[in-house]
């Protein structure tokens, strides 16, 4: 079984209203990359990877015009892709919405969000996705009103061997001071922006113990914008939304070796699933962006990560077709965990990174 995480650039600029591919020669949202040069590439890269399900982080966007199922699928049709149907959760106002592609001969989904509704006072604990959650970000004794600008996608996953798991697919937006005009609006701005976001990452990681208290296996994927050494905020913190969500060193920790590898140092060589150009510095940055956590349910079931990196995966680079595709597609790259989906009577585990 393999499970995927893609966070696809501007996805939705590839489809028209009638939810078709434009599959042209005008500019897409990729810097230098026509709309037909990203669908071909999305194509070679979706072909490549070969997962029984895709977490499409920026999704075809959800609107009265806009299907993002319907767009999702028949992207699918156009390139023969097993994982051909697609499930979509609460949809957002960004046009990047969280939806899952899958292979229906080989697992189900339905959308399980849990956690109670809430109105516009919000409520305390870990109400569901689309709500609002009230929490004291600054310890100043008053509650604030926390939401989602792309609320998580919740989902019940049923592989056809009858392992069931619960899926989070999570993309916690950037922190950039937006509409600071000074040095002193940029801090204050970035620091709230930076407490919204672990606030975010708290709301998850209840869901996440909610449903390890309950017995559940749980795998939580997608674009997490923030990790070890990625913000300058990080000191006054004292910790990223990745240790939050991951429950670092607590009981009920998931796992992910390529954030265990970032978070064991803060010098020296780590993985990356991105790349982006900077401007101002006439370079290119790569991060690590993109996470799949898993509960310990998944230890016997042999799991193995892996980075379809373009320039760091041995197998991406020497494939000349599919090492332009994977530049071509995203500023993102695919983060894939393959595990058997039939429980193995021996205990351990073995992982590549």
């Amino acid at each position: 079984m393999r499970v995927a995480t893609y966070n696809v650039e501007w996805f939705t600029n590839l489809f028209d209203e009638q939810n078709q591919l434009f599959n042209d020669t005008e500019w897409s949202g990729r810097r230098d990359v026509t709309r037909a040069q990203q669908t071909e590439a999305l194509g070679i890269v979706f072909a490549a990877i070969e997962a029984d399900a895709v977490m499409i982080i920026e999704a075809p966007d959800q609107n009265r015009k806009r299907n993002t199922v319907a767009a999702l699928m028949g992207f699918a049709a156009a390139y023969g892709l097993r994982a051909r149907r697609a499930i979509l959760g609460f949809a957002n106002d960004t046009q990047q919405e969280i939806a899952l592609l899958y292979d229906p001969d080989k697992i189900t989904a339905r959308h399980a969000p849990g956690g109670d509704a809430t109105d516009e006072h919000g409520a305390a604990g870990a109400p569901r996705f689309d709500g609002t959650l009230r929490i004291d970000l600054d310890i100043d004794a008053t509650e604030d009103l926390v939401r989602f600008s792309k609320p998580p996608l919740e989902l019940r996953v049923e592989t056809r061997a009858g392992f069931i798991f619960q899926m989070i697919g999570a993309h916690l937006k950037s922190k950039a001071p937006h509409g600071a005009k000074t040095p002193e609006d940029m801090l204050r701005i970035g620091i709230s922006n930076r407490r919204k976001q672990l606030a975010q990452a708290i709301w998850l990681r209840r869901r996440i113990d909610t449903h390890l208290d309950e017995g559940s296996a749980v795998m939580v994927l997608g674009d997490l914008n923030d990790g070890p050494g990625l913000d300058s905020f990080e000191d006054l913190f004292g910790r990223s939304s990745v240790e939050i969500i991951l429950g670092h060193r607590g009981p009920n920790a998931l796992r992910d070796p390529h954030a265990a590898r970032a978070l064991a140092q803060r010098i020296g060589a780590m993985p990356t699933t991105s790349r982006f150009w900077i401007a101002p510095e006439n370079r290119y940055l790569q991060a690590l962006l993109d996470y799949i956590m898993v509960s310990t349910d998944f230890d016997v079931r042999s799991p193995r990560w892996r980075i379809w990196h373009p320039f760091d995966d041995p197998q991406c680079w020497s494939d000349h077709r599919l090492r332009n595709a994977l530049i071509a597609a995203s500023d993102h790259f695919p983060v894939t965990i393959d595990f058997d989906d039939e429980i193995i009577a021996r205990a351990g585990y073995s992982e590549t990174a």
